[in-house]
């Protein structure tokens, strides 16, 4: 789907409208009008009726297109919904997977600070999100880029985030950008189905399979974390992380938008994200925001930390500091 698209499902639909629906109309609307057709049109002619909305899509099933929403789905249905995807992936790619849908704890808000100060533009820490996360391996995708910056500089547009040269360089200093799980999500005000919003532990989420493809989430992140599969994410059987979440490092159908998640299937579960642990410096910090003695609070309570286009009002929970 075209990003120069109108966006909604393509049709005169209410999801299409702006007129100030609240969630649970927008969810109805969408799904009735798929349902509806579908019942009225039958199966084979629906599929043919929704060709030029999933044309790019193939491997994305009428049944996965008229889905109830994730939040709709009671605990039998979601159950279904993970044999499918697991079925699919072990048809698709030969490896069984184990695909999970941990909820957020309570009393839990999930935030990230990076020391600018040691990091050294390794990007292992990118490496090891395009593993953790099933990237694509041909377009060798990840959900962090590395900028390498001027010193005394804080400008993003001018930092170079394809450097092929040894690193650290004394002239420069590196500035890791992912999802920043903002408290005020540009990217969930414009999308037209409620494809993504936020959790109660400060994640922004994505449903896969609710996810329309028409990229105004993209065009709406300030800090380009979002990313689009243009393509099947073609990954070896043997290179697939078989550990998995509904809402994280699932194998992401062509035509979706996704982002990073701090993964969720990871912190959810009491362990850190891949990032920071493949960090060889130290320089993440990961941890839960309600937490007085968290290392997150710590490193807010003792450095002098800031954000990225603080100016724009996003609330970002993904901070930065120097040491000095």
């Amino acid at each position: 789907m075209s990003s120069s698209s109108s966006g909604g499902c393509g049709g005169n639909c209410s999801c299409n409208s702006g007129g100030g629906d609240n969630s649970d109309s927008k969810l109805f609307d969408r799904r009735t009008l798929l349902k509806t057709t579908g019942a009225t049109l039958g199966i084979a002619a629906f599929a043919k009726a929704l060709a030029p909305l999933t044309e790019w899509s193939e491997d994305l099933s009428v049944e996965e297109f008229v889905q109830k929403h994730y939040r709709e789905l009671d605990d039998k249905q979601l159950s279904e919904v993970i044999k499918k995807i697991e079925a699919d992936t072990k048809a698709e790619y030969g490896a069984d997977v184990t695909v999970t849908a941990p909820k957020p704890q309570k009393g839990v808000k999930f935030g990230y600070a990076l020391n600018l100060s040691v990091c050294v533009g390794c990007r292992r820490c990118a490496e090891a999100c395009h593993i953790e996360n099933n990237h694509d391996r041909a377009s060798g995708n990840s959900y962090i880029r590395v900028l390498e910056m001027e010193k005394g500089s804080m400008d993003l547009e001018h930092g170079n985030a394809n450097y092929n040269h040894p690193v650290p360089r004394g002239d420069k200093f590196y500035m890791p950008v992912q999802c920043q799980q903002c408290d005020n999500p540009p990217c969930v005000d414009v999308c037209p189905v409620e494809a993504t919003w936020k959790e109660k532990d400060g994640i922004v989420v994505v449903d896969y399979n609710w996810c329309i493809g028409c990229r105004y989430c993209e065009a709406a992140c300030p800090y380009h974390a979002r990313r689009f599969n243009w393509e099947k994410p073609q990954i070896p059987k043997e290179e697939i992380n078989p550990n998995q979440s509904y809402l994280s490092n699932r194998v992401r159908p062509q035509g979706v938008m996704e982002k990073c998640t701090f993964c969720l299937h990871r912190t959810r579960k009491g362990q850190m994200p891949a990032c920071l642990e493949a960090c060889p410096t130290g320089a993440r910090v990961f941890g839960n925001l309600l937490d007085p003695n968290s290392d997150i609070r710590k490193v807010l309570a003792n450095k002098r930390v800031f954000v990225l286009k603080e100016e724009l009002g996003t609330k970002p929970n993904f901070f930065y500091f120097f040491d000095k």
